[in-house]
Protein backbone atom coordinates (compact mmCIF):
# COMPACT_ATOMS: atom_id res chain seq x y z
CA UNK A 1 0.00 0.00 0.00
CA UNK A 2 2.83 2.62 0.47
CA UNK A 3 4.64 1.63 -2.99
CA UNK A 4 0.88 2.89 -4.51
CA UNK A 5 1.20 6.27 -2.27
CA UNK A 6 -0.96 5.18 0.95
CA UNK A 7 -0.38 6.13 4.32
CA UNK A 8 -0.70 3.22 6.36
CA UNK A 9 0.21 2.16 10.08
CA UNK A 10 0.16 -1.64 11.10
CA UNK A 11 -0.36 -2.83 14.20
CA UNK A 12 0.56 -6.17 16.12
CA UNK A 13 -2.02 -8.04 18.70
CA UNK A 14 -1.22 -4.84 21.51
CA UNK A 15 -1.32 -1.89 19.17
CA UNK A 16 -4.70 -2.53 17.40
CA UNK A 17 -6.20 -3.50 21.12
CA UNK A 18 -5.01 0.03 21.65
CA UNK A 19 -7.12 1.21 18.55
CA UNK A 20 -10.35 -1.05 19.23
CA UNK A 21 -10.82 -3.36 21.81
CA UNK A 22 -11.84 -7.26 20.78
CA UNK A 23 -10.84 -10.06 22.16
CA UNK A 24 -10.61 -11.23 18.35
CA UNK A 25 -8.11 -8.89 16.92
CA UNK A 26 -4.47 -10.08 16.33
CA UNK A 27 -3.26 -6.55 14.50
CA UNK A 28 -4.48 -4.91 11.83
CA UNK A 29 -3.85 -1.81 9.22
CA UNK A 30 -5.02 1.64 9.14
CA UNK A 31 -5.48 3.01 5.82
CA UNK A 32 -4.78 7.32 6.80
CA UNK A 33 -4.90 7.99 2.88
CA UNK A 34 -8.29 9.59 0.81
CA UNK A 35 -10.44 7.42 2.71
CA UNK A 36 -13.63 8.50 4.94
CA UNK A 37 -17.31 7.61 6.43
CA UNK A 38 -20.27 9.43 5.15
CA UNK A 39 -23.81 8.66 5.37
CA UNK A 40 -24.98 7.27 2.10
CA UNK A 41 -28.55 8.58 2.51
CA UNK A 42 -27.29 12.31 2.99
CA UNK A 43 -25.30 11.35 0.05
CA UNK A 44 -28.31 10.29 -2.13
CA UNK A 45 -30.03 13.25 -1.28
CA UNK A 46 -27.34 15.66 -1.88
CA UNK A 47 -26.61 14.41 -5.73
CA UNK A 48 -30.15 14.24 -5.83
CA UNK A 49 -30.10 18.48 -5.05
CA UNK A 50 -27.29 18.75 -7.21
CA UNK A 51 -29.07 17.27 -10.30
CA UNK A 52 -32.35 19.57 -9.56
CA UNK A 53 -29.67 22.29 -9.64
CA UNK A 54 -28.81 21.85 -12.98
CA UNK A 55 -32.14 20.94 -14.59
CA UNK A 56 -32.62 17.11 -13.72
CA UNK A 57 -35.96 16.34 -13.44
CA UNK A 58 -36.36 13.22 -11.65
CA UNK A 59 -39.44 10.60 -11.93
CA UNK A 60 -39.81 8.03 -8.46
CA UNK A 61 -42.01 5.36 -8.86
CA UNK A 62 -41.90 5.29 -12.21
CA UNK A 63 -41.31 1.33 -12.76
CA UNK A 64 -39.46 1.12 -16.29
CA UNK A 65 -40.73 -2.13 -17.58
CA UNK A 66 -38.74 -2.42 -20.92
CA UNK A 67 -36.62 -0.16 -23.15
CA UNK A 68 -35.52 -0.43 -26.73
CA UNK A 69 -33.75 1.94 -29.43
CA UNK A 70 -34.49 5.57 -28.86
CA UNK A 71 -37.47 4.77 -26.02
CA UNK A 72 -37.87 3.62 -22.42
CA UNK A 73 -40.91 1.84 -21.73
CA UNK A 74 -42.89 2.60 -18.47
CA UNK A 75 -46.28 0.99 -16.84
CA UNK A 76 -48.32 4.14 -17.99
CA UNK A 77 -46.42 5.43 -21.09
CA UNK A 78 -43.29 5.39 -23.44
CA UNK A 79 -40.73 7.71 -23.26
CA UNK A 80 -38.75 8.63 -26.39
CA UNK A 81 -34.75 9.08 -25.54
CA UNK A 82 -31.92 9.70 -27.68
CA UNK A 83 -29.30 7.98 -24.97
CA UNK A 84 -30.10 6.04 -21.93
CA UNK A 85 -27.87 5.11 -19.19
CA UNK A 86 -28.87 1.51 -17.39
CA UNK A 87 -27.56 1.92 -13.58
CA UNK A 88 -30.35 -0.58 -11.86
CA UNK A 89 -27.83 -2.02 -9.58
CA UNK A 90 -29.41 -5.48 -8.38
CA UNK A 91 -33.00 -4.99 -9.29
CA UNK A 92 -34.18 -7.27 -12.75
CA UNK A 93 -31.86 -6.19 -15.56
CA UNK A 94 -33.98 -4.40 -18.43
CA UNK A 95 -30.88 -5.97 -20.98
CA UNK A 96 -31.25 -9.64 -21.53
CA UNK A 97 -27.56 -9.88 -21.63
CA UNK A 98 -26.92 -8.17 -18.18
CA UNK A 99 -29.04 -10.98 -16.13
CA UNK A 100 -26.10 -13.58 -16.74
CA UNK A 101 -23.67 -11.48 -15.28
CA UNK A 102 -25.53 -10.20 -12.10
CA UNK A 103 -26.98 -12.04 -8.89
CA UNK A 104 -29.07 -10.51 -6.30
CA UNK A 105 -27.35 -11.02 -2.90
CA UNK A 106 -28.63 -9.99 0.43
CA UNK A 107 -26.35 -7.84 2.92
CA UNK A 108 -28.36 -7.10 6.16
CA UNK A 109 -26.98 -4.63 9.14
CA UNK A 110 -27.48 -3.78 12.75
CA UNK A 111 -27.47 -0.87 14.70
CA UNK A 112 -27.76 -0.54 18.60
CA UNK A 113 -28.46 2.49 20.84
CA UNK A 114 -26.10 5.02 21.73
CA UNK A 115 -23.35 3.89 23.99
CA UNK A 116 -22.84 5.20 26.99
CA UNK A 117 -19.42 6.84 28.15
CA UNK A 118 -18.15 3.79 30.18
CA UNK A 119 -19.36 1.72 27.43
CA UNK A 120 -17.66 3.87 24.80
CA UNK A 121 -14.56 3.34 26.91
CA UNK A 122 -14.28 0.01 27.10
CA UNK A 123 -13.59 -0.27 23.87
CA UNK A 124 -11.82 2.44 22.96
CA UNK A 125 -12.18 3.45 19.29
CA UNK A 126 -10.82 6.83 20.01
CA UNK A 127 -10.12 7.47 16.75
CA UNK A 128 -13.10 6.25 14.99
CA UNK A 129 -12.00 5.20 12.17
CA UNK A 130 -14.32 2.76 9.95
CA UNK A 131 -13.54 -1.07 10.59
CA UNK A 132 -13.68 -3.79 8.23
CA UNK A 133 -12.39 -7.47 9.84
CA UNK A 134 -10.28 -9.73 7.59
CA UNK A 135 -12.41 -12.79 7.06
CA UNK A 136 -13.64 -14.04 3.91
CA UNK A 137 -17.57 -13.53 5.10
CA UNK A 138 -16.50 -10.34 6.99
CA UNK A 139 -18.42 -7.92 8.86
CA UNK A 140 -18.01 -4.10 8.89
CA UNK A 141 -18.80 -1.70 11.51
CA UNK A 142 -18.92 2.09 12.20
CA UNK A 143 -19.45 4.54 14.87
CA UNK A 144 -22.21 7.03 13.90
CA UNK A 145 -22.77 10.61 15.13
CA UNK A 146 -24.57 10.10 18.13
CA UNK A 147 -22.15 7.09 19.08
CA UNK A 148 -24.22 4.30 17.98
CA UNK A 149 -22.69 1.44 16.50
CA UNK A 150 -23.81 0.11 12.74
CA UNK A 151 -22.63 -3.76 12.42
CA UNK A 152 -23.27 -5.43 9.36
CA UNK A 153 -21.89 -8.05 7.11
CA UNK A 154 -21.21 -11.53 6.72
CA UNK A 155 -24.30 -13.02 5.71
CA UNK A 156 -24.63 -12.59 2.14
CA UNK A 157 -27.94 -14.28 1.59
CA UNK A 158 -28.75 -15.61 -2.48
CA UNK A 159 -31.87 -17.12 -2.89
CA UNK A 160 -33.34 -19.33 -5.67
CA UNK A 161 -33.74 -17.39 -8.87
CA UNK A 162 -32.53 -14.30 -7.25
CA UNK A 163 -35.95 -12.28 -6.55
CA UNK A 164 -35.24 -8.36 -5.34
CA UNK A 165 -38.80 -7.87 -3.11
CA UNK A 166 -39.32 -5.46 -0.21
CA UNK A 167 -39.99 -8.90 2.13
CA UNK A 168 -36.47 -9.86 1.68
CA UNK A 169 -35.76 -6.78 3.21
CA UNK A 170 -36.30 -8.41 6.64
CA UNK A 171 -34.75 -11.66 7.77
CA UNK A 172 -34.76 -13.07 11.14
CA UNK A 173 -32.20 -15.35 10.69
CA UNK A 174 -29.18 -13.16 9.53
CA UNK A 175 -30.41 -10.71 12.16
CA UNK A 176 -29.82 -12.98 14.96
CA UNK A 177 -26.77 -14.11 13.71
CA UNK A 178 -25.62 -11.06 13.53
CA UNK A 179 -26.70 -10.33 17.26
CA UNK A 180 -24.47 -13.14 18.13
CA UNK A 181 -21.32 -12.25 16.40
CA UNK A 182 -21.84 -8.71 17.15
CA UNK A 183 -21.42 -9.96 21.02
CA UNK A 184 -18.87 -12.07 20.29
CA UNK A 185 -16.59 -9.61 18.96
CA UNK A 186 -17.68 -7.02 21.96
CA UNK A 187 -18.39 -8.80 25.07
CA UNK A 188 -17.70 -5.96 27.02
CA UNK A 189 -20.89 -4.77 25.47
CA UNK A 190 -23.03 -7.00 26.75
CA UNK A 191 -26.91 -5.71 27.30
CA UNK A 192 -26.66 -3.19 25.05
CA UNK A 193 -29.94 -2.85 22.96
CA UNK A 194 -30.39 -2.90 19.15
CA UNK A 195 -32.86 -0.01 17.96
CA UNK A 196 -32.81 -0.65 14.08
CA UNK A 197 -32.19 -2.94 11.23
CA UNK A 198 -32.20 -3.34 7.23
CA UNK A 199 -31.05 -5.57 4.54
CA UNK A 200 -31.12 -4.56 1.01
CA UNK A 201 -29.86 -6.64 -1.95
CA UNK A 202 -26.31 -5.68 -3.51
CA UNK A 203 -25.66 -6.60 -7.32
CA UNK A 204 -23.08 -9.25 -7.32
CA UNK A 205 -20.89 -10.08 -9.94
CA UNK A 206 -17.94 -12.60 -10.24
CA UNK A 207 -15.14 -10.45 -10.21
CA UNK A 208 -16.59 -8.44 -7.44
CA UNK A 209 -16.33 -4.73 -9.33
CA UNK A 210 -18.29 -3.07 -11.73
CA UNK A 211 -18.59 -3.91 -15.44
CA UNK A 212 -19.61 -2.04 -18.72
CA UNK A 213 -21.26 -2.08 -21.65
CA UNK A 214 -23.62 -1.27 -24.57
CA UNK A 215 -26.76 -1.81 -26.56
CA UNK A 216 -29.01 -0.76 -29.09
CA UNK A 217 -26.37 0.74 -31.32
CA UNK A 218 -24.34 2.49 -28.73
CA UNK A 219 -27.46 4.54 -27.45
CA UNK A 220 -28.06 2.56 -24.41
CA UNK A 221 -24.90 1.48 -21.66
CA UNK A 222 -24.80 0.48 -18.33
CA UNK A 223 -22.47 0.35 -15.19
CA UNK A 224 -23.62 -2.69 -12.52
CA UNK A 225 -21.44 -5.16 -10.43
CA UNK A 226 -20.32 -2.95 -8.08
CA UNK A 227 -20.52 -6.13 -5.34
CA UNK A 228 -21.35 -3.61 -2.15
CA UNK A 229 -18.60 -1.46 -2.86
CA UNK A 230 -20.79 1.16 -5.11
CA UNK A 231 -20.94 3.96 -2.63
CA UNK A 232 -17.59 5.86 -4.22
CA UNK A 233 -17.21 3.73 -7.10
CA UNK A 234 -20.32 4.44 -8.74
CA UNK A 235 -18.77 8.06 -9.28
CA UNK A 236 -16.22 6.13 -11.77
CA UNK A 237 -18.94 3.79 -12.85
CA UNK A 238 -21.07 7.04 -14.26
CA UNK A 239 -18.29 8.50 -15.79
CA UNK A 240 -17.13 5.74 -17.52
CA UNK A 241 -20.55 4.74 -19.06
CA UNK A 242 -21.77 8.38 -20.01
CA UNK A 243 -18.30 8.29 -22.15
CA UNK A 244 -19.26 5.14 -23.61
CA UNK A 245 -22.70 6.86 -24.40
CA UNK A 246 -20.56 9.76 -26.04
CA UNK A 247 -18.41 7.35 -27.61
CA UNK A 248 -15.65 9.05 -26.06
CA UNK A 249 -11.90 7.55 -26.48
CA UNK A 250 -10.51 7.49 -22.79
CA UNK A 251 -8.27 5.61 -20.60
CA UNK A 252 -10.98 3.97 -18.95
CA UNK A 253 -12.91 3.05 -21.71
CA UNK A 254 -9.97 2.14 -23.73
CA UNK A 255 -8.41 0.23 -20.54
CA UNK A 256 -8.89 -3.76 -20.58
CA UNK A 257 -11.33 -3.47 -17.12
CA UNK A 258 -14.01 -1.44 -18.61
CA UNK A 259 -13.99 -3.61 -22.43
CA UNK A 260 -13.87 -6.88 -20.43
CA UNK A 261 -16.86 -8.63 -18.57
CA UNK A 262 -16.58 -11.02 -15.65
CA UNK A 263 -17.49 -14.70 -16.09
CA UNK A 264 -20.98 -14.96 -16.74
CA UNK A 265 -22.75 -17.07 -13.90
CA UNK A 266 -24.61 -20.47 -14.63
CA UNK A 267 -28.17 -20.85 -15.12
CA UNK A 268 -30.70 -21.87 -12.28
CA UNK A 269 -30.22 -24.54 -10.88
CA UNK A 270 -26.49 -24.45 -10.68
CA UNK A 271 -26.58 -20.99 -10.43
CA UNK A 272 -28.13 -21.69 -6.97
CA UNK A 273 -25.37 -24.59 -5.98
CA UNK A 274 -22.30 -22.28 -7.16
CA UNK A 275 -23.07 -19.62 -5.11
CA UNK A 276 -23.95 -22.14 -1.84
CA UNK A 277 -20.86 -23.87 -2.39
CA UNK A 278 -19.04 -21.24 -2.58
CA UNK A 279 -20.51 -19.83 0.88
CA UNK A 280 -19.83 -23.26 2.07
CA UNK A 281 -16.37 -23.17 1.56
CA UNK A 282 -15.49 -19.35 2.37
CA UNK A 283 -16.83 -20.31 5.55
CA UNK A 284 -14.27 -23.37 6.16
CA UNK A 285 -11.71 -21.53 4.87
CA UNK A 286 -12.31 -18.67 7.94
CA UNK A 287 -13.10 -21.60 10.32
CA UNK A 288 -9.43 -22.90 9.39
CA UNK A 289 -7.06 -19.90 9.35
CA UNK A 290 -7.73 -18.70 6.28
CA UNK A 291 -6.76 -21.69 4.32
CA UNK A 292 -8.10 -22.07 1.15
CA UNK A 293 -9.58 -25.51 -0.93
CA UNK A 294 -9.35 -26.59 -3.87
CA UNK A 295 -12.63 -24.99 -4.60
CA UNK A 296 -11.27 -21.67 -3.40
CA UNK A 297 -7.83 -21.88 -5.16
CA UNK A 298 -9.92 -22.85 -8.78
CA UNK A 299 -11.52 -19.48 -8.11
CA UNK A 300 -8.78 -17.31 -7.41
CA UNK A 301 -7.07 -18.81 -10.46
CA UNK A 302 -10.00 -17.75 -12.68
CA UNK A 303 -9.83 -14.14 -11.33
CA UNK A 304 -13.43 -14.88 -9.91
CA UNK A 305 -13.75 -12.78 -6.34
CA UNK A 306 -12.35 -9.98 -4.22
CA UNK A 307 -8.99 -11.35 -5.38
CA UNK A 308 -9.87 -10.58 -9.13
Amino acid sequence: MRRFGHEVEVFDREGVQAEVASPLYRGGIWDKTDSAILDPGKLADGLRRAAHAQGVRIYEHSEVTAIGEGQVRTAKSVVKTDKTLLATSAYKPLLREMGRYIAPVYDYALMTEPLSEAQQQSIGWRNRQGVGDGANQFHYYRLTQDNRILFGGYDAVYRYGGPVEPQYDDYDQSFAMLSQHFFTNFPQLEGIRFTHRWGGAIDTCSRFSAFFGTAHNGRTAYATGYTGLGVAATRFGAQTALDLLDGKRTEATQSQYVRSKPLPFPPEPLRYAVIELTRRKLDKADKNEGRRGLWLKTLDKLGLGFDS
